[in-house]
């Protein structure tokens, strides 16, 4: 399906490749009125980024067909690096060109219930699951014409399902890569977390070879009451690749959400990572790492809107623009009317190395409510020539003295993130990235 312009593709197109799948009809409805929708709607708006003439309609879902593999042996070395078989206790998914190439899951996985699987097989197998999540709460279809576009043709991603007190002790780990020239990627990740609950996911998401074109992506998680979910994740996409990638939450009472998001794209990136705190007593904790390079542009806007009385929410972002990159790093605590004793809490910042590197840091209180805390601290500025001095006068040349300092500014923030995994795989895609 060659995508130039819009319409993407039509109405009876659509439908056939759905009915060829055997997806419920459900789905194919859902599928169809995105589609219908996608002309009417405008692009989103990130806060200070023009995206107009940013290319999401150039692409092609007739990828290359992967093949299966028997053992991660088999794995090309692109994808290998990411894999930490140790850590995810053998509960791994792997896919390239949005198809499932290898998944395994530790027993007592299916002992609890819990349900780990690829996208496709739980709309065949937990289709009610499915249906009784999908672009509800946490994310609309018609929000945009992106999320329009998406719900249309995502193809990939995953589903997890935690049952009620079923606490899941060790990592689930999806790798997405993709290889073809001119592909578009369009994941969907469904998390639900039921009551008492508790699980950890990482994702990677990685372009190898002619790499991706178009990425379009969506993280839904639903966490219930008392329920505790950790979200990791390490965006490796590459240049050519132009992204736009939607992680949210929702949270009941007592509930916890922890984001762990490394954004390490090597293309321009819109990223949205918004927590609704539904539920009273519900907490949310969004650290986010960046590094940018070239004449990359991102926008990473993260939102933690509070409903629930007494629910807390932080938000850390720290990062590095390098030669002519641009970074803006929007962080919004939102609290509603009737939100007593809320509190937001946040802090943005960028270092910017070079005299054509950009950054900007807006830090937003919206609140609509007396009896609340919050507080907020930005700041944007160039690396230190007293630092560089320093490190240089003890005969380390500049580019080892801004990797230094590349890794120094990140790492209260990596050190901190929840996910073990997530903080080995940051330093290693922070090193690869501070070499210039």
């Amino acid at each position: 399906m060659s995508v130039e312009t819009n319409p993407l593709i039509g109405p009876d197109k659509l439908k056939e490749r759905s009915e060829g799948k055997q997806e419920p009809k459900w789905l194919t409805d859902l599928r169809l009125d995105a589609l219908n929708k996608v002309e009417s709607l405008e692009l989103p708006k990130p806060d200070k980024t023009k995206i107009h003439n940013w290319d999401f309609t150039s692409f092609t879902q007739e990828l290359r067909e992967p093949k299966e593999i028997s053992s991660l042996d088999e794995l090309s070395s692109d994808i290998q690096q990411f894999v930490d078989e140790e850590a995810t206790g053998n509960s791994l998914l792997i896919q390239d060109n949005g198809k499932t190439i290898f998944q395994t899951n530790a027993a007592e996985l299916a002992e609890k219930g819990v349900v780990f699987c690829d996208f496709a097989t739980a709309v065949k197998e937990h289709g009610d699951l499915v249906k009784k999540y999908l672009l509800t709460e946490a994310v609309s279809a018609d929000e945009n014409k992106l999320t329009a576009m998406h719900a249309a043709l995502m193809e990939g991603g995953a589903f997890i399902y935690v049952p009620k007190n079923v606490n899941v002790e060790v990592p689930l780990q999806a790798v997405y890569a993709v290889s073809d020239e001119k592909a578009g990627l369009f994941n969907h990740v469904l998390i639900v977390a039921e009551d008492n609950s508790s699980v950890t996911y990482v994702e990677n998401y990685t372009g190898y070879g002619s790499g991706a074109s178009v990425a379009n992506l969506v993280a839904e998680v639903y966490v219930g009451a008392g329920a505790r979910v950790s979200f990791g994740g390490v965006d490796t996409l590459n240049e050519d690749a132009t992204t736009y990638v939607v992680r949210r939450a929702h949270v009941e009472r007592d509930g916890r959400i922890d984001w762990a998001l490394g954004q390490m794209n090597d293309g321009d990136t819109v990223a949205e990572n918004i927590t609704y705190l539904v539920g009273d007593g519900s907490y949310a904790d969004a650290k986010l790492v960046s590094v940018g390079k070239g004449e990359q542009k991102q926008n990473f806007t993260t939102l933690i809107k509070h409903y629930g009385k007494h629910s807390e929410g932080y938000i850390l972002k720290h990062g590095v623009m390098t030669e002519r990159a641009l970074g803006i790093f929007n962080g919004i605590s939102k609290i509603e009317k009737a939100a007593t004793k809320a509190h937001g809490e946040q802090t943005e910042r960028i270092l910017m190395l070079g005299e054509r590197a950009r950054g900007d840091a807006n830090p937003i209180l919206l609140i609509d409510e007396d009896d609340v805390t919050a507080g907020h601290a930005a700041s944007v500025g160039r690396i230190d020539p007293l630092q560089m001095f320093y490190l240089m006068s003890r005969g380390i040349s500049r580019a080892e003295a801004e990797r230094l300092v590349i890794h120094g500014f990140l790492e209260p923030v990596v050190s901190q993130l929840p996910v073990a995994s997530v903080r080995k795989q940051m330093k290693t895609v922070i090193e690869r990235k501070a070499k210039r």
